[in-house]
């Protein structure tokens, strides 16, 4: 499947849901839902997904590495949104969730869409790296 049906798949999910990236090796796809408050510069979510969310998955994998067991995902909570990012087979996808839902509500769809799309990593579901 494409990167576009994914995120549309996503944003199917709930209406909570008000942005998707996916980043797939050099390739990147970012769709914002229409219409939404306080929502941040296409710019800036580009460069997010470019080089931000790729080191702090970096920077975590490797602190799961150590004695943690590996790393699932990581949330970040916004003033304005919570972000969830998770790591793929050759990247990872993020999502911009209300501040007022509960994003890890969302958690489980969002794995078996990634499973479905033989995306999700293996090893127990645990992101190790490479």
């Amino acid at each position: 499947m494409s990167t576009p049906k994914i995120i549309e798949r996503v944003f199917a999910l709930s209406a909570d849901v008000r942005y998707v990236a996916v980043r797939i090796n050099d390739a990147l796809d970012l769709q914002q839902r229409a219409e939404l408050s306080n929502a941040s510069a296409s710019e800036s979510d580009r460069y997010e997904e470019l080089l931000v969310n790729p080191t702090v998955l970096s920077l975590t994998r490797e602190r799961g590495r150590i004695d943690c067991g590996g790393l699932e995902f990581v949330l970040v909570r916004y003033g304005n949104f919570f972000q969830l990012v998770h790591p793929i087979v050759g990247g990872h996808i993020s999502i911009a969730i209300s501040p007022t839902a509960d994003p890890l509500s969302l958690l489980e769809p969002i794995r078996r869409i990634l499973a479905q799309e033989q995306l999700l990593p293996a090893s127990n579901n645990r992101w190790r790296g490479p």
